[in-house]
């Protein structure tokens, strides 16, 4: 499905004498009214129309199959003068309007034209729609859009909370809906067919594409959904569909007026429509997609029971933080209305529930605990949440980042970037280092924000549809922009918290020699940590340790890395100690760069916690 004929040049192709026979008789019964520029004639004894062009229609969307349309339409006229005295004649060009109807259901054989006008100003459609008959639908249109379409199709459903059952949704818009399998692999999902047709589906048993007459009005949905998705998805594909039925039928019919042989809509597994990326299918496919889900939790059913479930699971955990139920009541939202988590999720934030964002995250394959932050503090791009090669490079590339977190007053916790003091951070049983309560619940307060843009995998429109999806499933590359002077924290507060650490540290710095062995001995000294303790912490053995902060040994780059995360230093002391040993850091070289962001970022946590994150990232052992 091409999804880009253009409705008005098919206008003015196929009504072009239509158009043209109502211009001239409109011209030849009304010209003493004509507004027209002349130059030379003065009194007007005959107009001849010599040539039309269409410039443009715009199109209202009506019930069923019907449409009204205004054509634009600038003719070239040739006008007489009335005293024979002056053999004058002159050309002229003028802008006139046509209101139209027409039925697509008979290919609009029965377009009438029911007035002709000067063109003076375009007309506000009440339901415009695009040169390719797409219903034009705003983001803040599509809660109403989808609101009328269950009045129309299924009315109950905006009574009382329920799950809509696709079937009946199906059933009671006419429509059948088919479980067969499409292709071998599951490329397609969903299959919307709006005229009879013969088509080819695969067949397990020979494993080969089969030749099947299908009716009109059918949707045919892979059986494959159940097993690679889960019955949200079956739903999803079925109302999706529906959408497309209710919403693109005229579009759809403009291709067919173009080419006959246009059956049906194809719906593949990553969204878009298969074999072609162009403009009205792009739209076609972003209404089907964002209306889907706001069909099946109409807003105001859904609001009735998020507040339900929040009631109960409150009860039953017997917490009264929103953040703590959160994620409970997402699920039991999505089993309630049969839609997937990330759908229920992205609801609970249609709903006004800011909380629901922080919730099943998953960043680095790791689930990321629920967070929320003050109302507003986020822009819908936004995030706190960014994954430790994003933070790398972020950490090298972007000045103010590095500015901000060089000095070691951010560290890198649960894919977060928190303020390092004790009333975010601490330790849990096992030792790693976590963020508090009291941070998780306060993220705009010790959290860095940043702004996210997708760079592949999605068009400019998917952005926000696909944001809040930072979960197993999203394939969209994230690139991640620190946004500056997006702190909440105060700068008074934030200063306060850390003065004390930071005048200590200060002091220290300003101390140290430009020698790294003496440097080493002021800072061991400093934290107070044992050499028998060191060597437990790092793995190499005590003589070794003591022999390189004597200047015995020189040791290695590895070796002073070691020591320095093994003794928790600040990043500006360590890059002090290895600035002044014979050893330096090679950014070409991957491992150096995780080292680099370890000792920048990860310096507080416990040496476990360190190597484990470095495995993690392919670095080499230390």
């Amino acid at each position: 499905m091409a999804g880009n004929h253009s409705f008005k040049d098919y206008v003015a192709d196929r009504f072009y004498n239509e158009v043209f026979a109502a211009i001239q008789s409109y011209t030849t019964d009304n010209y003493d009214d004509l507004d027209l520029r002349l130059y030379r004639v003065r009194n007007i004894g005959g107009i001849e129309l010599s040539d039309i062009e269409v410039k443009f229609v715009s199109v209202n969307d009506l019930p069923d199959m019907k449409i009204e349309f205004d054509i634009v339409v600038e003719a070239e006229l040739e006008v007489r003068e009335s005293d024979y005295h002056y053999d004058e004649s002159e050309n002229c060009r003028q802008w006139f309007m046509l209101k139209c109807t027409g039925d697509l259901d008979c290919n609009l054989d029965d377009f009438t034209i029911s007035s002709v006008t000067e063109y003076s100003s375009k007309n506000r459609q009440p339901k415009p729609m695009s040169d390719s008959l797409v219903p034009i639908i705003y983001k803040e249109q599509l809660e109403s859009v989808a609101t009328d379409f269950l009045r129309r199709h299924y009315p109950k459903a905006l009574k009382t909370p329920m799950a809509i059952e696709p079937q009946v949704l199906a059933e009671n818009m006419g429509l059948t809906v088919e479980m067969r399998e499409i292709t071998k692999d599951f490329s397609v999902f969903g299959q919307l067919y709006f005229h009879d047709c013969d088509t080819e589906f695969y067949d397990k048993d020979s494993d080969e594409m089969v030749q099947t007459h299908i009716d009109a009005r059918t949707i045919i949905v892979d059986p494959k959904a159940f097993f690679l998705r889960n019955l949200g998805s079956v739903n999803n594909t079925i109302v999706h569909e529906c959408v497309h039925w209710d919403q693109h039928r005229k579009a759809f019919e403009l291709e067919r007026l173009y080419n006959s042989s246009v059956t049906r809509i194809k719906c593949q597994v990553v969204g878009g429509i298969k074999d072609n990326s162009r403009d009205a299918t792009d739209w076609m496919e972003w209404q089907a997609n964002a209306l889907t889900p706001k069909i099946q939790m109409p807003i105001a059913m859904f609001k009735t029971q998020a507040f339900k479930y929040i009631k109960q699971f409150r009860t039953e955990l017997g917490t009264s933080e929103l953040i703590d139920v959160m994620e409970p009541v997402i699920d039991a939202l999505a089993t309630f209305f049969c839609v997937s988590r990330t759908a229920a999720k992205i609801r609970m934030i249609d709903a006004g529930y800011e909380e629901a964002i922080g919730t099943f995250t998953y960043i680095d394959g790791r689930y990321v605990k629920p967070h929320r932050f003050k109302k507003g503090a986020l822009e819908r791009n936004q995030t706190f949440s960014i994954s430790a090669e994003d933070a790398a490079i972020q950490s090298i590339t972007n000045p103010e980042m590095a500015a901000l977190v060089g000095d070691g007053s951010y560290v890198y916790v649960d894919s977060h970037f928190v303020l390092n003091h004790p009333k975010y951070l601490t330790q849990d049983i096992f030792g790693q280092t976590v963020l508090t309560d009291y941070a998780r619940t306060h993220m705009e307060e010790c959290c860095l924000a940043f702004n996210l843009s997708v760079k592949s995998g999605c068009k400019e429109r998917y952005y926000t549809e696909c944001f809040l999806n930072r979960d197993k499933t999203s394939n969209i590359d994230f690139d991640i922009k620190y946004c500056n002077g997006f702190e909440h924290a105060t700068p008074e507060k934030k200063a306060k918290i850390l003065a004390d650490t930071l005048a200590e540290e200060t002091r220290i710095y300003n101390e140290l020699p430009n020698s790294y062995t003496s440097s080493l001995k002021i800072v061991r000294e400093w934290k107070n940590v044992t050499y028998k303790e060191l060597a437990e912490r790092i793995l190499i053995n005590e003589r070794t340790i003591r022999r390189i902060v004597n200047g015995e040994e020189p040791g290695s780059i590895n070796s002073i890395i070691l020591i320095c995360l093994g003794l928790h230093l600040p990043p500006n002391i360590s890059s002090h100690i290895i600035r002044n040993s014979p050893f330096s850091l090679n950014f070409n070289n991957d491992s150096h760069i995780w080292y680099n962001f370890a000792l920048t970022h990860l310096y507080p946590k416990s040496m476990d916690e360190i190597r484990a994150f470095l495995q993690e990232h392919g670095a080499d052992p230390l």
